[in-house]
């Protein structure tokens, strides 16, 4: 059940990260309050995985998550780069959290 809490942290670190650009620098009112609430929403759950999960593990993982789901947002989103060399180091995050997720005993 962590690594399921840990999931929706990881996405609801998208959700901020991706919303930051919505605020404007903060000076946009619903977009702040979407983004302030989703990093709530991303670190009280960050904080129930780590009732299980070993800190490192876990954060890497949560971070991991928000970097993948960030960078696939930017390409859909904003037009950023889908060059061949990004999304390979991309798919190397992919391998590092399946790889902690393997190694992990919980």
């Amino acid at each position: 059940m962590a690594w399921i809490i840990l999931l929706f942290a990881g996405l609801a670190e998208v959700g901020w990260a991706v919303g930051l650009k919505y605020t404007d620098g903060f000076t946009r009112l619903w977009p702040t309050v979407g983004t302030v609430s989703a990093m709530v929403v991303s670190l009280f759950l960050l904080g129930l995985a780590l009732k299980t999960l070993p800190l490192g593990t876990a954060y890497a993982v949560w971070t991991g998550i928000g970097t993948i789901g960030t960078v696939v947002l930017g390409i859909v989103l904003f037009g950023e780069s889908a060059a061949l060399l990004r999304l390979a180091c991309i798919g190397m995050i992919v391998a590092g959290i399946v790889g902690l997720k393997l190694v992990t005993e919980v």
